[in-house]
């Protein structure tokens, strides 16, 4: 029940009291404080059987006092009175069951009747608008696609999409509770265009009733009017309107007013857009306490941006209403050059933002009406982290992106491009045989240098000095070697010409002694179809100079990374999709640069394919992990031969050593530490003297099969036939079996000391209960020293007093079960 009074001062104020409202309950019962109260508003003329909505309040669930009514909650009316409410949760009986008196059936379900569909449900009043066609719509100049508009107060419907003369024949479905308006309108508009063509309105107070099973309404044609109340040329439409219920037949197939966000399949999602990079958020749906038209997201999209700042950030929010069926509800556009900079962990402060509903180009918009739509983002230029353009393993740069961040440089690294010699023909010109127009790029850190292209020449000759500050020396540089195709007067015209790779090398910065003059000439080695191919030599002197040493060596105990990427660490597909977009801002603002550098140089420049599967890499970086291993292995074939009396004497010297040690312990890390720095002096005369280079053999580039390369060399995804891609995959699920075999056994061993104590096997665990009983006894009763003392005799004893099958332990060990026996 409500009361309603008006007082009038200097200022008019409409105030509510509600009387009586109890059981304030959401549908299933539960989780109160997570909702939300609506208490609506309206102005009811009685006399013509109306009434105007006034303003609506919303209450948070959380806000219900327990027990007893609460204080009155206030708040602001939408339409911008005030509006009292109090209210209070019954906890004590709010898991009882209680009988309810609904209004079923529109109170005849007591009456003799047969009985109905809708008898059990409480009727729900509908305000329906059936548009069929229109026509003469050519007469006012409508030529394009043709929509009708159904208009109630800030609700609005738009039909589908069709020609002048096309039935659309679409019902839409206002519900009663939330009429705003004495009148319903219907336009007929052009679908890019906003002004409409045709216009008719009706007045709800004149609006029929109809209750199945009376007989439908039918449509009449509509004289509309033009926007200067013309009749004569707007054309006419074809509708009909009545108030019903639920149980109209036109309810299973209208437009509803308040499901018009739940109908569609997904929902909102934002997508957002910084120069040519596209994120997308996910689908946001409906959420117990939120409804579809305040979705939530909470993700972080991240973009790459280069200085100047000209770029801006378009945000876009699509409502997705089928497979790839999206129509943009909203837009903000915001200038980078605005954003906040950030350049730690602290967060930046979120804002609200208004989102622009009307667009210059409403064909790529949905045309709805929106309440004032914001949203929330938090907007910041990020320079604390490292964003990597290349390969994290040929970094030449890791300081933070902000300027302020940055500690002074430590050295310089200075490189003359002297020339090269023997490179192989890449191009034949008439009447000169086979030439190539070479030319050098190098790469450090944000700094790219390009020599001069030599002409028509195998062995030229560039003589050119290039300087970089060096801020950390676990960096690398690169230097690659093209062929200028942009040269030949033939493809010069040709926008597609790309220059051709005929080499790279790769220098790390901390095998280089400080101020030593290196020149050596690199071999410049390319991977073809066809297999390895030494392309020629490059010819290059460097030198890395250190203002200071101490500093130098401080820089080895600092992370490798800007403290951002620790603090809060970024994902891995953040990181790959940001080296992604770095690549491209990079190849973008080189190719503008005079000369212009291709893309597919900037790729090769930053390695752009080396996480692509490569069953040649596969082997070269298997191998590189048994020769890491290769010392342990070593190590222990070491121990066995002790261990089998291959020698005695040694055997011999290593029991005595190992006694000694037992006796005084505390030498054991001394002389550990000693041997290590006795075997790095003795190393120090076969030191390095010549930086690394490209190792054919490393790489495993004279061993690959001519399969493997064209599976390297392959596109993603392939464009081999299916003969090739099922024999490649046949051959990859053999070696994926192996590697599943042997992770298997390492699963199953273990799993076997899981078992131990777990009484799976309950005579195995018992065993080892009581074992572990009689150890604990025993290691209590004798010093550690003596323990393993004796265990090492034990094992080092000759191998006549040993048997060649395997000790108990191990045949203990071998027999627990393992959870492969639940495989399928």
């Amino acid at each position: 029940m409500m009361n309603g009074s008006t007082t009038t001062n200097a200022k008019e104020k409409l105030v509510v009291e509600v009387v009586a409202a109890h059981n304030l309950m959401p549908k299933d019962g539960e989780d109160l404080p997570y909702r939300t109260i609506e208490a609506n508003v309206f102005n009811e003329r009685r006399s013509s059987n109306s009434r105007n909505f006034l303003g609506k309040v919303r209450i948070s669930g959380s806000m219900v006092a327990k027990e007893a009514p609460g204080p009155a909650i206030g708040g602001r009316g939408g339409g911008g009175g005030v509006v009292g409410f109090g209210g209070y949760s019954n906890g004590s009986s709010e898991f009882s069951l209680k009988e309810t008196s609904p209004h079923l059936g529109g109170g005849l379900l007591n009456k003799d009747k047969t009985s109905s569909t809708y008898d059990l449900v409480e009727q729900m009043q509908y305000l329906y608008v059936r548009v069929v066609r229109a026509k003469d719509i050519g007469l006012f100049g409508g030529g394009g696609e043709i929509v009708a508009e159904v208009k109630l107060g800030n609700y609005r419907g738009i039909t589908k999409r069709g020609s002048a003369n096309s039935d659309w024949n679409q019902v839409f479905a206002f519900s009663k509770d939330c009429i705003q308006s004495s009148m319903v309108e219907i336009f007929v508009k052009e679908s890019n265009k906003d002004e409409f063509l045709g216009r008719v309105w009706f007045d709800l107070n004149e609006v029929p009733r109809r209750v199945p099973p009376d007989s439908q309404l039918a449509p009449q044609w509509y004289r509309m009017e033009d926007k200067k109340g013309d009749r004569a040329k707007a054309g006419e439409v074809m509708a009909s309107i009545w108030f019903g219920t639920q149980a109209d037949e036109a309810f299973a197939e209208a437009w509803h007013s308040k499901a018009a966000n739940v109908n569609l399949d997904g929902l909102c999602s934002i997508k957002s857009k910084v120069g040519n990079q596209v994120l997308r958020t996910r689908i946001a749906g409906a959420t117990p306490n939120r409804s579809v038209s305040n979705p939530y997201w909470n993700e972080d999209l991240l973009f790459v941006v280069a200085e100047p700042f000209e770029d801006y950030m378009l945000v876009s929010i699509e409502d997705r209403f089928g497979p790839g069926r999206e129509e943009v509800v909203g837009r903000l556009l915001l200038p980078v050059t605005a954003m906040e900079r950030r350049t730690n962990e602290k967060q930046v402060t979120s804002r609200w933002f208004n989102v622009e509903n009307q667009f210059s180009n409403a064909a790529d918009s949905k045309i709805v009406t929106r309440f004032g739509s914001r949203i929330h983002l938090r907007v910041c230029l990020d320079g604390g982290y490292h964003v990597l353009d290349e390969a994290a393993m040929y970094s030449s740069d890791l300081r933070p992106t902000a300027k302020q961040l940055w500690k002074p440089h430590i050295g310089v690294l200075e490189m003359g491009i002297l020339g090269a010699t023997g490179l192989m023909p890449t191009k034949i010109k008439e009447g000169k045989g086979g030439s190539s127009d070479a030319y050098c790029v190098a790469k450090y850190g944000q700094k790219w240098v390009r020599t001069r292209t030599v002409v028509d020449s195998l062995s030229p000759k560039w003589n050119e000095q290039y300087t970089w500050e060096v801020f950390d020396p676990c960096t690398v540089i690169t230097i690659g070697v093209f062929d200028n195709s942009r040269v030949d007067k033939n493809v010069i015209h040709n926008a597609g010409a790309r220059d051709s790779r005929i080499g790279k090398v790769r220098i790390r910065l901390s095998t280089l002694e400080s101020d030593r003059v290196y020149t050596h000439s690199y071999p410049l080695l390319m991977l073809h179809t066809t297999g390895v191919k030494k392309m020629g030599e490059l010819h290059l002197a460097v030198r890395f100079s250190c203002a200071n040493m101490a500093n130098m060596l401080h820089m080895y105990s600092l992370p490798l990374l800007p403290k951002m990427h620790y603090v809060l660490p970024l994902i891995v597909n953040q990181v790959e999709s940001l080296r992604y977009q770095a690549m491209n801002v990079v190849a973008s603002r080189l190719s503008r640069a005079e000369p212009p550098l291709g893309r597919d140089v900037v790729e090769y420049m930053l390695d752009h394919d080396s996480h692509m599967w490569s069953m040649r890499r596969s082997k070269a970086n298997f191998f590189r992990l048994m020769n890491v291993v290769s010392g342990v292995v070593a190590m222990g074939k070491w121990v066995e031969s002790i261990r089998n009396w291959h020698r005695p004497v040694y055997s011999t010297l290593f029991l005595v050593v190992f006694l000694l040690l037992v006796l005084m312990p505390e030498l054991i890390i001394p002389i550990i530490l000693f041997y290590m720095a006795f075997l790095g002096l003795w190393r120090y005369r076969s030191r390095p003297r010549h930086p690394p280079h490209m190792e054919i053999r490393l790489s495993h580039a004279e061993s690959v099969y001519p399969d493997e390369l064209d599976e390297e060399f392959d596109s993603f995804p392939t464009s081999r036939s299916a003969e090739i891609v099922r024999m490649r995959y046949d051959r990859l699920r053999s070696v994926a079996g192996r590697i599943q075999t042997v992770v298997g056994d390492m699963a199953s061993q273990g799993e076997r000391f899981q078992a131990l104590l777990s009484w799976r096997d309950p005579r195995a665990t018992f065993v080892a209960v009581i074992m572990c009983l009689f150890a604990a006894f025993g290691f209590y009763l004798l010093p550690i020293r003596v323990v393993v003392a004796l265990w090492v005799l034990y094992a080092l004893r000759p191998p006549r007093f040993r048997s060649k099958l395997p000790s108990p332990v191990f045949n203990f060990l071998k027999r627990l079960p393992t959870k492969a026996d639940s495989l399928l």
